[in-house]
């Protein structure tokens, strides 16, 4: 019986006997994201809320990694943006050896922007100055990673053109305050705690991409969109910055109990209020934001939630 299967069946009986309850598992990211504290949010409303459950975050290496942990039943439930989540549904991309059919979302909960960050005397003032530098593209197996490439790729931007470091966001954010690096990408939802530090003691710059490049980068990845990082989201930003931005999507294995699906989905829009306590990220955790955003195919149990509060579920996100 696979782990999610039997996490199901378990909590059954612990519901019925007083034993106790079954724990899940949820996939985030680096404890410098938005993932981290989103999970563990998201852990306490299920632990709260969802009768015969509780749950616990696993630091990852976000996206990536996690669609893999969701294929394996090493997950319960996974943290990941659109555009991974596309391409291990689909098996394009880097699932193009793994395709990962029985992907299935519960909701997307907040865009991530991509925030390209240097230090404001680093002279670097747009993807052209890259060329040549020491660059943080994020950690390996994350979604920052393939954000990134996938934006460099479409503005005519290789690997080859300079000299690439796979940093987590904490990472990142040291090797810029120490000068090891000079810019790094985070795709995260804004602000985040590594960058609000950085910022703290360094005087910092983020590169804005002129709009021939967010366009290029909509044309490769059509879950992108255009976003404006707010002036004053960071201490010494003070101009909105033009970027891109990525939906994240709550993902399950379509194995996952209905009726489990459906509790959870339910509790995460019924008590949104205590996710917005934990970072701010969660404004943008509505349904329509869910239904307007999500790339792959809905569970059954999420669909029975959104048809439930008469929400309108499009054709081409049912199962």
């Amino acid at each position: 019986m696979n782990k999610i299967m039997s996490a199901t069946v378990c909590a059954a009986m612990a519901a019925g006997s007083g034993a106790t309850a079954m724990e899940l598992s949820i996939a985030t990211g680096g404890t410098g994201g938005v993932y981290y504290p989103y999970g563990g949010g998201l852990a306490e409303i299920i632990g709260e809320h969802v009768e015969g459950y509780t749950a616990s975050v696993e630091v990852t290496g976000a996206s990536v990694e996690n669609m893999a942990l969701i294929s394996r039943f090493d997950s319960d439930l996974a943290l990941a943006l659109a555009d991974t989540v596309y391409d291990a549904y689909h098996g394009e991309g880097d699932f193009e050896d793994r395709h990962i059919p029985e992907t299935r979302a519960l909701a997307s909960i907040y865009p991530n922007a991509v925030q390209i960050v240097t230090l404001a005397d680093s002279g670097i003032e747009s993807l052209d100055d890259l060329r040549g530098e020491r660059v943080s593209v994020g950690a390996p197996g994350s979604g920052t990673e393939v954000s990134a490439e996938t934006l460099l790729n479409a503005n005519g931007i290789t690997y080859d053109d300079f000299e690439q470091q796979r940093l987590n966001f904490n990472e990142t954010a040291d090797a810029l305050r120490d000068g090891d690096i000079a810019a790094g990408f985070w795709s995260v939802g804004p602000p985040t705690s590594s960058i609000m530090n950085l910022a703290a003691t360094r005087d910092i710059d983020i590169v804005a991409l002129s709009e021939e490049e967010v366009a290029n980068a909509i044309e490769a990845q059509p879950v992108f969109a255009e976003y404006h990082l707010p002036g004053g989201t960071y201490e010494g930003v003070a101009d909105d910055v033009r970027t891109i931005s990525t939906p994240n999507v709550l993902v399950v294995h379509a194995d996952m109990d209905e009726d489990l699906a459906y509790e959870i989905t339910r509790v995460l829009f019924e008590h949104t209020d205590a996710l917005i306590d934990v970072h701010p990220a969660a404004n943008d955790t509505t349904v329509e934001f869910s239904l307007g955003s999500t790339p792959v195919p809905f569970h059954p149990g999420s669909i029975r939630y959104y048809e439930e509060i008469g929400a309108e579920v499009p054709d081409d996100l049912r199962p």
